[in-house]
């Protein structure tokens, strides 16, 4: 039995020592390499870049008020199409006190102007009727008695203006009315029943009282990187696509490119605008996020070959082109244009030979 046991123990230590042998053995073989092989073929190579911005409209305004008040009534609300002239909302004046305590003053002292004038004029009538003064005289005192009316009724009218918001004379021209500049759409109207609004002055900007704009005629507003402003023209075409509607793209033609560069998270970029087409099965919104595609260069049926099987050493550039069932030569070749993925071969190469890729290893052992 104990002879036994001992030829067990003998066999487990040989199953050992043999299996140790085999797996360093194995392990101590050298890796088979493989490489990738790509096939010289013609293509197209585009250099793009993609430029995020917003769409707007063109043509944006802030319609404000001509005098101090009060909204009393709103007649539009965003989202409503609105003429030219069309009435927006309506002003309850608050007058200036030294504005309006200036006209009263002016309206006083015309009154006084034309009592006296019109004191004048009588007593001339009454002489020229006797034929006891000239005719000439008499007109120089009606040409005053004129002008003391006519100054009590701008007087007058001033007055009512900056009380009123309106003159009795001209209602329709009345500031109190706040009309649309442009025929558009109204975007916003960020006022209420009951706001105060200011008009504008060299002091302040204004109350705005509502934003219209012609949303017939968008543009794409963006901007794009110092390093790629330079090979952009105006007139090149864009592809502009807004993430908030997937199915939509829109063919643009690239109209500005700003002459000054602002700072943006430490970068220098240029703004740059297109205008964008839009169908009649789309509604776009003004501030919408897009983005633009632009195409910086071209080549169009030249020789590819992926990027990746390139080597470089100093200034030159080499494949290592296949010659054999697993064998390589190294080759110089001149290159072109690139677009991050596929490069062109400008020389070098030949449409149908193959170049040696990215490296595999083949884990399995023979």
């Amino acid at each position: 039995m104990k002879r036994v046991f001992k030829y067990i123990i003998f066999a487990l230590i040989a199953l050992l020592f043999i299996g140790t042998f085999v797996f360093l053995f194995k392990n101590s073989r050298p890796e088979q390499v493989r490489y990738l092989e790509h096939e010289a073929a013609i293509g197209n190579i585009r250099r793009t870049t993609v430029v995020t911005g917003k769409i707007e409209p063109r043509n944006e305004v802030n319609v404000k008020p001509q005098i101090n008040g009060i909204i009393s009534e709103l007649r539009k609300e965003a989202g409503q199409m609105v003429k030219e002239g069309e009435v927006i909302a309506k002003l309850r004046v608050i007058p200036d006190m030294n504005s309006l305590s200036s006209a009263q003053s002016r309206v006083r002292l015309a009154e006084i102007n034309l009592k006296q004038a019109k004191t004048n004029y009588d007593r001339e009538k009454a002489l020229w009727d006797k034929r006891l003064v000239s005719d000439e005289e008499f007109d120089q005192v009606t040409q005053a008695y004129n002008q003391a009316k006519e100054e009590q009724a701008a007087a007058q009218e001033s007055l009512e203006v900056i009380r009123d918001g309106v003159s009795s004379r001209n209602t329709t021209g009345s500031s109190t009315l706040i009309r649309s500049t442009i025929t558009g759409l109204i975007l916003d109207i960020p006022v209420k029943v009951g706001n105060s609004v200011i008009q504008a002055n060299t002091m302040n900007d204004g109350t705005t009282v509502a934003t219209v704009a012609n949303m017939s005629d968008l543009i794409f507003d963006g901007n794009i990187d110092e390093t790629e402003v330079g090979s952009l023209v105006e007139g090149m075409p864009m592809l502009i696509s807004i993430g908030a509607l997937p199915d939509f793209s829109s063919e643009a033609e690239l109209e500005y490119i700003s002459p000054k560069a602002v700072e943006n998270n430490g970068a220098n970029q240029f703004e740059i605008k297109a205008a964008v087409q839009v169908d009649a099965g789309h509604k776009i919104r003004s501030g919408y996020s897009a983005n633009a595609e632009i195409v910086l260069a071209h080549a169009d049926s030249v020789l590819v070959i992926p990027e990746s099987a390139l080597e470089f050493q100093g200034d030159s550039t080499f494949v290592f082109r296949k010659s054999g069932e697993d064998s390589y030569e190294r080759v110089a070749v001149e290159t072109g244009l690139s677009d991050g993925l596929n490069i062109e071969i400008k020389s070098g190469l030949e449409q149908g030979q193959t170049v040696r890729g990215t490296r595999i290893i083949n884990t399995d052992k023979k």
